[in-house]
């Protein structure tokens, strides 16, 4: 997978408005895994808009994943195996993530990836489309960000990432789950406090 970064010769490994989406992102996923046992809520749900459109195309429920180096797939897929109890994988997954977890945002990589059922109207939408909006805003927040799309296959590391978080809590997802990301171009995109 070629970043836009890399095809640009520009890194925005340290854009102000990276930094911030990470450290908001990192409070809000902790938030609802401390306050709501990680249901998915706005902070985590954004509104998907399809170049050119004005209404979105709905909303999709986002994957913060560390980054390689930083990566903790291997305990998420030993915790899922523990047990056949979903109800303790989840209840494991949530102490698992509501305590330290979230707490760096450095090690998250900015590339957001979702999953959608195998054959996902939705998903092929998003895809054909090649890039995208997605509009987060919770917390007196807004963040509108632009965004290359890219289907992961099934070695890609975000895509194992994914497939493991979202095991925790969805043991019977198939296997042939796709799984998209979502590469923010941050020159591109905004961020913005709203009253």
């Amino acid at each position: 997978m070629s970043s836009i970064a890399t095809q640009l010769g520009q890194s925005y490994s340290d854009h102000p408005l990276r930094l911030s989406f990470l450290k908001w992102q990192c409070r809000v996923r902790q938030l609802s895994m401390r306050e709501t046992e990680g249901r998915p809520d706005d902070g985590i749900m954004p509104a998907v808009y399809l170049d050119g459109a004005d209404e979105p195309l709905g909303h999709i429920i986002t994957v913060m994943n560390k980054s390689p180096g930083y990566s903790l797939t291997p305990e998420m897929l030993h915790m899922a195996k523990k047990t056949n109890d979903p109800a303790q994988v989840r209840d494991t997954a949530i102490k698992f993530l509501s305590a330290t977890y979230y707490q760096k945002a450095a090690e998250f990589s900015d590339v957001l990836t979702s999953t959608f059922p195998p054959g996902s109207e939705g998903a092929k939408n998003i895809r054909r489309a090649k890039s995208c909006r997605l509009v987060f805003e919770m917390y007196n927040q807004r963040y509108d960000l632009a965004c290359k799309v890219w289907k992961l296959a099934p070695h890609n590391l975000l895509h194992q990432a994914t497939m493991a978080h979202n095991g925790l809590f969805n043991p019977g997802m198939p296997p042939d789950t796709v799984v998209l990301g979502f590469e923010p171009d941050w020159g591109a995109s905004k961020g913005e406090s709203i009253n």
